[in-house]
């Protein structure tokens, strides 16, 4: 059977083509500790599971409108107004299955056949192949690890063509953690509007910030480029709602109903009882998520200064989301191997640790670890690690 052209180009998952080596390998028996989880590894707060079993036994188990219920997005406009000072009328809001669907909504929508979308590396590994499927040309800025993996605005309007139809920023960032300041997304947003480029704001990390740093959205610093950007958000990060596949856009009322109308053609709507849980997440007590984010940020400062003693390991310490990123390059030339995504074979099978290459995040000198785990086996990782490369120095 010949396969579309369109799915041909796609590039295999770097993330779970480890997580299946490393589950193959528990199976086998072996103590492997897994760092690749893009997820919190806390339960879903009880009052929004009590919602959700509320809703079911009240018969909420129909089709819902293919944008969301209306009282989903009032909860969402709520929590725009009270975080962030935006406002959004319901027809500016849809409700997809995750934010990863919202994403693959929007570029189907946006995208003609060789529309570019600029990309700045390390990206989230799904960025590039949504707008490929889209018809797209993905375009990539290196975000340098001296700049902290942040692109400039000068390096924005140097990639921008007459081809260029948006950018993606992701702060805080996956595979980073780095976060974007006010003063950052501002120069960068003068571009954007200089050049009339549409705004791709994914803020899923917002609520899990560190070191009294505060989330910024790009949005909120001008009306101008409210109007200029697409906040993609959902609850599976803030809420540790990753399964329940609930994420939202807010932006342009076309662009909006644009999304709505293939929704309507490819999934009817969210799952109905994920919506009800979403509603009890965004309108209930909100004390869960700060306990959630406080143990991040305790288990961040524990774990990142055991990383970079480990030989060769550099690392730009992250101020969100829960990934560590650090270059090893110079620890797998050290180990005797000629590039990292061998070095990350060899800590799953000898020091039976499981870390994403950065060659799927588009930065190959890169490894990125899950601290979405209990404190004692971060320390249990960190430390085979650190023992699997003085041992090859050694050697």
């Amino acid at each position: 059977m010949e396969l579309a052209s369109r799915v041909l180009s796609l590039t295999p998952s770097t993330t779970l083509a480890i997580t299946a080596k490393a589950k193959e390998l528990k199976e086998q028996g072996e103590d492997v500790i897994g760092l690749g989880a893009g997820e919190p590894d806390f339960n879903t707060p009880q009052h929004i599971l009590d919602a959700a079993v509320k809703s079911m036994n009240e018969g909420q188990t129909k089709y819902t409108p293919s944008a969301g219920l209306p009282a989903l997005k009032k909860a969402i406009i709520k929590k725009f107004e009270t975080d962030q000072g935006l406002t959004y009328k319901p027809n500016e809001v849809i409700v997809g299955n995750g934010a990863k669907h919202v994403l693959y909504t929007l570029f189907q929508v946006l995208l003609n056949e060789g529309d570019e979308v600029i990309i700045p590396t390390p990206y989230w590994v799904s960025y590039p192949e949504q707008v490929k499927l889209a018809g797209g040309v993905p375009v990539y800025i290196d975000g340098l690890e001296e700049n902290h993996f942040k692109i400039t605005p000068e390096q924005l309007k140097k990639a921008i063509t007459n081809k260029t139809k948006a950018v993606i920023i992701n702060s805080p960032s996956n595979p980073t953690g780095v976060l974007y300041s006010e003063e950052e997304l501002l120069e960068i947003g003068k571009v954007c509007l200089a050049e009339n480029i549409l705004i791709v704001s994914d803020e899923i990390y917002e609520k899990l910030v560190y070191g009294g740093v505060k989330h910024v959205s790009i949005a909120e610093i001008s009306p101008e480029l409210k109007e200029q950007t697409i906040i993609i958000n959902g609850v599976s990060k803030s809420h540790s709602m990753t399964g329940w596949r609930i994420g939202y856009a807010a932006g342009n009322a076309e662009l909006i109903k644009a999304m709505t109308n293939l929704a309507s053609h490819s999934t009817s709507n969210p799952t109905t009882t994920a919506q009800y849980a979403a509603i009890a997440a965004y309108n209930g007590p909100q004390e869960p998520v700060e306990e959630m984010r406080k143990a991040f940020e305790e288990r961040l400062e524990i774990i990142y200064d055991k990383l970079v003693a480990i030989p060769g390991f550099t690392c730009v310490k992250p101020q969100g989301a829960f990934y560590l990123y650090p270059n090893v390059k110079k620890a797998a030339e050290m180990a005797g191997y000629s590039n990292v995504d061998d070095f990350a074979s060899a800590l799953l099978v000898e020091a039976k640790v499981a870390v994403i290459p950065g060659s799927g995040f588009g930065t190959p000198d890169n490894i990125r670890l899950s601290y979405a785990t209990s404190l004692d086996l971060l320390e249990k990782a960190v430390s085979r690690m650190q023992q699997f490369v003085e041992s090859k120095v050694r050697v």
